[in-house]
């Protein structure tokens, strides 16, 4: 199974948007780039929310079927270990194994000599085409970067050899994902990562270091924009240049995780990967349930309801709901609106405070932080929740399809 140059994670909470979302890649389709959806839901999504796997491939068929969807599609057991993998092997085609809890542990010294012994022909300054200035790389610097990543390697080819048992070489695609850490990979820790998983015989397709700056839930980018860019073009370089010298997947590709909604960074990223002619994968999750708070809201009555009762009850669990939450989201509690102000906006004023346009002067980066992380309140709702996204369905999708067409796979994936 051969992963596309160009693919989307599409997380959707409650599994009610697949359509709208697929109608928004159908129009870049159209616009002559063929962008494939993968479905992505963590195992801690499924806790939160009630569901199974099995849900997100259903709709993910769904929607390719109703649409007339011809190209490939994918549903992602995302953010996977060996701990939960059993439990997505029926539904899943897509695997991240995320590893990042390895990271930072040593491996077996003997097995760190060994892997530098192998890598010592790379110990120089290294020239990577495409980078100006060469690597600077050491025998010192090879052991200390197995000392902070080749345990977790290792964990990615125990986690891989264990769905190629179940389901068989090839039939899956791999994603192996470290951004979930407290330190920005560099490019030459990139480079001895990708030889240790070629070792391992894990055939990644996308792979997710951790960048630098801030990846916060729901809004921009917090950092340097050039400093990304340039750590950015240099990880893409890497890519191909481990592709060429480990063997690796010719269409190994980065992958950007918590990467809905990062506008500052879409223009940069674009330009990047159309000079090297690389492959992307934007993983998004939270902004399709963000549009149908925001939907709700534009819908009135029973809608706007819930909308403000959403709020309301996240206002009171602040600590619980961003307690799991707490790497990616920087929220200011004195600038969150208290639910009495909220309770007197209408539905429209109530939708501009939350929909990411950093124009709008009403828009509040803050409050809508606090909603990502609040579809827990939702799912509590149940049924009148569910009931109220079928009641205003058209409002909603009108909102999911237009924000992930016109705010991110436009802006990503179109020429300018």
């Amino acid at each position: 199974m051969r992963l596309e140059k160009f693919s989307m994670g599409i997380g959707d909470r409650f599994a009610r948007q697949g359509r709208a979302q697929l109608q928004a890649l159908m129009r870049v389709r159209e616009a002559g780039v063929t962008v494939v959806p993968v479905w992505n839901k963590s195992h801690r999504e499924h806790g939160i929310i009630g569901s199974e796997p099995a849900d997100v491939r259903r709709e993910a068929d769904a929607a390719a079927q109703a649409l007339g969807w011809t190209a490939s599609h994918y549903v992602d057991a995302d953010h996977i270990g060996m701990k939960n993998v059993d439990l997505f092997l029926a539904a899943s085609d897509f695997f991240t194994l995320d590893v990042a809890d390895f990271t930072g542990k040593p491996a077996d010294p003997a097995d760190m000599d060994a892997f530098v012994r192998r890598m010592e022909r790379f110990a120089r300054p290294l020239t990577v085409p495409g980078i100006e200035q060469p690597l600077d790389v050491s025998r010192e610097r090879i052991r200390d970067i197995a000392g902070k990543f080749l345990l977790a390697v290792r964990e990615a080819g125990r986690i891989y050899r264990h769905i190629e048992e179940k389901l068989g070489a090839g039939t899956f695609v791999t994603e192996v994902s470290m951004d979930e850490t407290d330190r920005p990979q560099t490019p030459v820790e990139l480079l001895f990562i990708l030889a240790a998983l070629a070792e391992e015989v894990v055939p990644a397709q996308t792979i997710a270091p951790k960048f630098t700056g801030r990846f916060n839930k729901g809004v921009d980018y917090v950092g340097d924009v050039g400093q990304f860019a340039r750590e950015f073009e240099d990880d893409v370089c890497v890519i191909a240049y481990a592709v060429r010298e480990f063997g690796l997947p010719e269409n190994l590709k980065l992958s950007v995780h918590s990467g809905s909604d990062k506008f500052s960074l879409y223009g940069p990223i674009r330009d990047i990967v159309a000079r090297h002619d690389a492959g992307l994968h934007l993983k998004t999750a939270g902004t399709t349930w963000l549009e149908e708070i925001i939907g709700l809201a534009e819908a009135g009555d029973e809608g706007l309801a819930i909308a403000r009762d959403v709020y309301r009850l996240a206002f009171g669990r602040f600590d619980e709901l961003c307690a799991p939450y707490a790497t990616v989201i920087d929220i200011q509690r004195e600038k969150l609106p208290t639910p009495e102000t909220v309770a007197d906006w209408p539905g429209d004023r109530l939708a501009r405070a939350l929909r990411h346009d950093p124009d709008c002067p009403e828009f509040n980066p803050d409050m809508r932080q606090l909603l990502h992380v609040g579809y827990k309140i939702a799912a509590e709702m149940g049924a009148r929740y569910l009931d109220a996204l079928d009641a205003c369905e058209e409002t909603v999708a009108s909102h999911v399809m237009a924000n992930i067409y016109e705010r991110h796979a436009q802006r990503l994936f179109l020429p300018a």
